[in-house]
């Protein structure tokens, strides 16, 4: 039986779910508003990374275009006022950030080049049945036309009904990287955090700065000027607060030259509601229609955690749906448990640090001190960044913060491989 699919939205959910699916040969449309050439003109989208376990998936799909363009690892700075924590951590495999207006419009050419058909339309509430009765089954990868507010939210997992943080975030020239490339990961205390990242942008290499501005503290009013109005000023005003909450990153700044990367629409300020929404509605005509990507799960992007849950969700659904004939409740239900681990660990573990980074707990800072004293904790923190739901596990409360710490430590180490070394002296 040949299958059609509808795909509503060309990010990365839609587009590594129509590649996958065409290499499948599986018939799948995308439908989206904008075109590739139109990217290179529109205000910065994201600045999202791509961690090890996405790449992997780039590398299936055959569409890694940015092969040499890594980073590392991830530096670690908390502003604890009596004595700072610093520390690095090493991914297992690097990890990656592209300007998705260089990104999408990429993977779009992949797909029309291989045979996959976009078509370049709005789509709306009201077009989802007429779809659905065109196609077996229609995926929902976006918000625009009313799309997210088709969907019901999941209160159970969804805590927040405003942004957490007040987000400026930026591509800037003027900053050198540090010894290894790699993301800088700052906390300030009672102001905010910022995400340094080595991105790939029309210029070549420049540094996304993600500044998560707590509301009501000293860093908002990032938020809420605007560079266009006095581009100096801003710029000014910037490195004041930078100088003041994050220093160590002051000190790789030429002030000179710190700028936006290729101009002013390389800024976006506003903020982000965390929601899952449930994961498929039924249509007028009875058939059903699922929820994929930021569409399903939003999450905060302080811990990079969107596009690599919407490449592995769409991961898993083209391979529900190449191994599936029937597009029902069951179907969708299978889809929901297999995605849910990945998706619900990485919102669950964002939404905890959006929480806590506010106040730092004892449990917190004490766990970020036992991995700034152990190279193996520090590497093993990092790389979890590729398994959020591993990393829920561990910041679940305080008592598995504790056990992951004892279980995982050098000395643990050490501890465990004594008795086969006192074993083999003995034989």
């Amino acid at each position: 039986m040949s299958k059609r699919i509808a795909i509503v939205g060309a990010g990365t959910a839609g587009l590594h779910l129509g590649l996958y699916l065409n290499e499948k040969g599986i018939d799948a449309t995308i439908f989206t508003d904008r075109r590739p050439e139109e990217y290179a003109n529109v205000r910065l989208l994201n600045t999202v990374a791509h961690h090890s376990v996405t790449v992997a998936h780039e590398d299936d799909l055959g569409v890694n275009h940015w092969p040499n363009d890594g980073y590392f690892g991830h530096y670690y700075y908390i502003g604890v006022p009596s004595m700072p924590i610093e520390f690095y951590g090493d991914y297992a495999k690097p990890s990656r950030a592209v300007d998705y207006r260089i990104y999408l419009p990429q993977l779009m050419q992949d797909f029309e080049e291989r045979g996959g058909k976009i078509e370049y339309r709005p789509v709306g509430v009201e077009d989802l049945t007429d779809l659905s009765d065109e196609y077996d089954l229609v995926v929902v990868g976006t918000g625009k036309g009313g799309l997210g507010q088709l969907f019901a939210r999941d209160e159970q997992t969804s805590p927040f009904s405003e942004p957490q943080r007040q987000l400026c975030v930026g591509l800037f020239k003027g900053i050198a990287e540090p010894e290894t490339r790699a993301v800088t990961f700052y906390i300030a205390p009672g102001a905010g955090e910022m995400i340094e990242i080595p991105t790939v942008t029309f210029c070549g290499h420049s540094t996304a700065l993600v500044m998560e501005n707590h509301p009501g503290g000293d860093l908002e009013i990032l938020a809420k000027t605007h560079y266009d109005d006095d581009p100096r000023a801003f710029l000014d005003l910037l490195l004041e607060k930078l100088r003041t909450h994050y220093p160590t990153l002051v000190e790789r700044i030429d002030v000179e030259e710190f700028d936006l990367a290729n101009g002013p629409l390389d800024i976006l300020q506003g903020g982000v509601t965390p929601t899952v929404r449930h994961g498929h509605i039924r249509l007028a005509n009875g058939k059903l229609a699922v929820l994929l990507g930021d569409a399903h799960a939003t999450v905060d992007p302080m811990l990079g955690q969107g596009g690599n849950m919407a490449s592995y969700a769409a991961h898993v659904l083209g391979e529900e749906i190449a191994g599936h004939e029937v597009f029902d409740e069951l179907f969708c239900e299978r889809v929901d448990a297999r995605r849910a681990n990945r998706v619900l660990g990485a919102t669950r573990w964002t939404n905890y640090m959006l929480t806590n980074l506010r106040t730092l707990p004892n449990e917190l800072v004490e766990l970020l001190g036992a991995v700034s004293l152990d190279r193996k904790l520090a590497d093993k923190f990092t790389d979890n960044f590729n398994y959020p739901e591993a990393q829920w596990d561990v910041f679940s409360s305080p008592e598995n913060m504790k056990a992951w710490v004892e279980q995982n430590s050098t000395g643990a180490a050490e501890e465990s491989e004594r008795p086969f070394a006192e074993a083999g002296a003995q034989s």
